[in-house]
């Protein structure tokens, strides 16, 4: 068997869709699989791959799998252009190429042994699934676990079914900006949901991924609250297109976020993200 590293990093490998299923009104998770049955699909969580739909480009998706299995991959994908609404509309059978993993991925290896807080808003749930999965496989590695996840509305949550079962085996909060009817949870921003939180400062490790000002707010939160900026990692999302570091659409200041993050602790970054924007 091979594993995934790529002789081209620029050279996408055959896959083929094995199923797509609407997760909230916005988004799509794309299940796929290699067309070389021998490939394994290794990865950490917190990287990305480039999806190529023939005929229209190529877009970098964060994967969201179980990491344990390692013959297969899923993307969730909001349709927001040619190439998204490409890949949203692919069906069971249909072939798109696939090159990765990129980038460095959330820093597992230091979290043992350690409390472990999850922060997401939005999409941002997406590249902290795996990691979900892989403190629930390998719980008795960790001390408290918390998923503190935000979303717009209560329909736009994603893995709703997985939520109620991750809550079984951790602390799950969650919380919306905008309640409907039917919401009878709390309402605000997922900094909110810090409230009441048992931590331990001198032994808390935080992943935090969503819309840029939730990340600045969480962060700034978790510092406020004693935690230090090296414990707080965040994950990047911003417009990246080469996945190498070549082409500079990511740049941001002397790092390449495709290739020196998407993940970055926050103390090397907090004085350059409010600084520099997005292309």
């Amino acid at each position: 068997m091979t594993e995934p590293a790529l002789n081209d990093p620029m050279l996408p490998m055959p896959f083929v869709v094995v199923e797509n299923i609407k997760n909230n009104p916005d988004c799509t998770l794309l299940a796929v699989r290699p067309v070389d049955s021998s490939h394994l699909c290794l990865y950490k969580p917190g990287q990305f791959f480039m999806l190529y739909a023939f005929g229209y480009g190529e877009v970098p998706i964060s994967i969201n799998s179980d990491p344990s299995l390692k013959h297969s991959l899923t993307f969730t994908i909001r349709d927001v252009g040619g190439v998204t609404a490409a890949l949203c509309a692919l069906e069971p059978g249909d072939p798109l190429g696939v090159r990765g993993p990129f980038g460095n991925g959330w820093p597992m290896e230091d979290l043992a042994g350690r409390d472990v807080i999850v922060m997401a808003g939005g999409l941002g749930c997406v590249p902290l699934r795996p990691v979900v999965y892989h403190l629930l496989q390998n719980r008795k590695d960790y001390g408290r676990v918390s998923l503190l996840y935000g979303s717009r509305k209560p329909e736009a949550f994603l893995f709703n079914k997985e939520l109620q079962i991750w809550k079984r085996h951790i602390d799950v909060r969650l919380i919306v900006d905008d309640p409907a009817p039917n919401w009878d949870g709390p309402f605000g921003h997922t900094t909110d949901l810090v409230k009441n939180l048992e931590i331990d400062k001198d032994n808390t490790s935080v992943m935090i991924c969503g819309p840029e000002i939730m990340i600045n707010l969480s962060a700034d939160k978790m510092l406020e609250l004693g935690i230090p900026p090296q414990h707080v990692h965040i994950s990047m999302e911003r417009n990246m297109k080469c996945a190498i570091g070549q082409c500079g659409r990511c740049q941001f200041g002397p790092d390449f976020i495709c290739k020196d993050g998407p993940v970055f602790a926050y103390d090397k970054v907090v004085e350059r993200l409010l600084d520099i924007k997005e292309v």
